[in-house]
């Protein structure tokens, strides 16, 4: 019997937040059952759309015995799906599999590399699986240069330039996301899923140089195995292409692989609810696909910035 046959119950924490309305959708899509949510804020309207008959808390403690009385009763949610903010989802991937349940954690799936490590036993010793959204893999356009990447010669070596500006307002620095120690900073909160995207195109990172780390902006070089990248994030929108500006655009997107540019702008929209899907289908994303990225945003975030010098991303200023 598959599942969609017989419908997976949920469990939610951070229902209040910017990305819970593409996993609440991507339960509802795969034919699950969100039992219950958590989030310290109450503005979650949206679960009325969806699954009205959830329980809904506001405190952790009593988030957590509903999932330890559901579990001593044998009924155990199969997954807790976590979009807290980022500092806190190391403790609420814990919670979870210490109650029976499985984790479906967002992006990063936590700050620090050793925080992997401890998670891989705490797998082992409940027998329970964490899951990280990492949908950049699920996008056909990524899936497309990676498939053109594995068919290149073994020897060649590409040159890449990554761009990606997402502005935002006054309110995102005076929220948990403007602070690095609970965000890990624009490189973490922005860059973690490029940085997936790139080594799980191109081969692990061998070399890391970082020409700019500011609060809304950073930028460096990285050598892949496989590719040579330039890469460029920012906060601010007076860094977008004043092309973009005049459509009216606010956030800006760009790959080039050597001359050619590779759009990815679209496609977006259902890559959380295929991501379910594939864990479902018992071919999620674990700890080992993305301690990668975990490692290298820390190596980034805790690097001394060279300043314009070698081979720096065109965006930067002379």
């Amino acid at each position: 019997m598959t599942y969609i046959n017989t419908p997976k119950t949920f469990g939610l924490i951070g229902a209040a937040g910017y990305i819970a309305p593409r996993h609440i959708n991507a339960i509802k899509e795969n034919n699950g059952q969100l039992c219950a949510a958590l989030d310290r804020f109450d503005s979650v309207g949206i679960l009325d759309r969806y699954f009205p008959e959830a329980d809904f808390f506001t405190e952790p403690e009593r988030f957590d015995r509903y999932l330890y009385k559901r579990q001593r009763n044998g009924q155990a949610l199969n997954y807790v799906s976590i979009c807290s903010p980022n500092y806190l989802h190391d403790a609420h991937i814990r919670m979870a599999l210490r109650n029976g349940s499985d984790a479906i954690c967002e992006k990063p799936l936590v700050l620090n590399p050793w925080n992997v490590d401890a998670l891989q036993q705490l797998e082992k010793d409940t027998n329970q699986r964490i899951y990280n959204i990492l949908q950049l893999r699920l996008h056909p356009a990524i899936i497309a240069l990676r498939d053109k990447i594995n068919q290149a010669p073994a020897d060649q070596v590409f040159d890449i330039d990554l761009t990606y500006i997402t502005s935002r307002g006054k309110w995102y620095y005076e929220s948990w996301k403007g602070d690095l120690s609970k965000s890990g900073g624009i490189t973490t909160n922005i860059g973690i899923h490029f940085f997936d995207m790139l080594q799980w195109i191109f081969g692990q990172a061998e070399q890391s140089t970082v020409h700019v780390l500011e609060a809304d902006k950073a930028a460096g070089f990285l050598q892949l195995k496989k590719a040579r990248v330039r890469w460029f994030l920012s906060l601010d929108f007076e860094d977008i292409p004043q092309a973009a500006k005049d459509k009216g655009l606010r956030t800006y997107r760009s790959i080039t692989v050597g001359n050619k540019e590779i759009e990815f702008s679209g496609g977006f929209t259902d890559l959380h609810t295929q991501t379910y899907q594939h864990i479902l289908n018992g071919q999620g994303y674990g700890l080992d696909d993305a301690k990668a990225c975990i490692e290298l945003g820390h190596q980034i975030r805790n690097s001394q910035p060279k300043g314009l010098t070698g081979d720096f991303h065109p965006f930067l200023k002379y």
